[in-house]
């Protein structure tokens, strides 16, 4: 089986400062993200799984153990959420994914308040998406440990995740303590829509 490797990020740890801190990034991406990719490459060789389709896995992961659904999760949330940060982002949605949010939320101010009410009422570690779903509509949801909208184990809102917040304490406590909620709200200075468009191209391009 080839093995999972961690991704390079596409920015310096200091490049999303002050709203993400050097610390935080080299911790979160070197040790958190390492442990998850280790972890699981070794869950999925006791498996005898010798596939290396993390969407595949995770669409079915109901047949795997804790360790490939715990560790799976979390290097693909991981990969999405280094993906859609930048430091010079585009901080708007343009073209049919802004049309969709403006659709299914009524604007960007209120999709944003949707996503931080979700944020903020995730007991414990988690993250909280935007997904599209099976059926090509835009949803928020939130999940549990290292759980995404893309496992069979959701019983709703499933389907494939654009955009992903973080909501573990690793991942703001640094430099937030507990104010999760200013996290959340500084989120949105690093969130490049232009890499969120693309993975909602992809997605639909997956339910057509």
């Amino acid at each position: 089986m080839n093995s999972l490797t961690l991704p390079q990020l596409p920015y310096a740890y200091d490049a999303l400062e002050p709203f993400i801190d050097k610390e935080t990034m080299t911790i979160h991406h070197q040790r958190h993200h390492q442990a998850y990719v280790d972890n699981l490459n070794a869950a999925l060789q006791s498996a005898g799984e010798t596939s290396t389709d993390l969407d595949s896995i995770l669409q079915r992961i109901s047949e795997y153990s804790p360790a490939v659904r715990n560790n799976g999760g979390g290097h693909f949330n991981h990969s999405l959420f280094w993906e859609i940060l930048s430091p010079q982002p585009k901080l708007n949605p343009e073209g049919k994914l802004a049309e969709a949010i403006n659709t299914s939320f009524g604007s960007l101010e209120d999709f944003k308040a949707e996503m931080k009410k979700a944020g903020l009422g995730q007991f414990g570690s988690g993250w909280v998406w935007l997904l599209v779903k099976f059926s090509g509509s835009l949803a928020i949801t939130s999940t549990a440990n290292q759980d995404n909208p893309m496992m069979d184990t959701q019983s709703v809102n499933r389907g494939f995740p654009i955009l992903g917040i973080d909501v573990w304490e690793h991942a703001y406590y640094l430099a937030y303590q507990n104010k999760r909620a200013d996290y959340l709200d500084s989120f949105w200075s690093v969130l490049d829509w232009s890499a969120v468009e693309k993975k909602y191209e992809e997605a639909l391009s997956k339910i057509r």
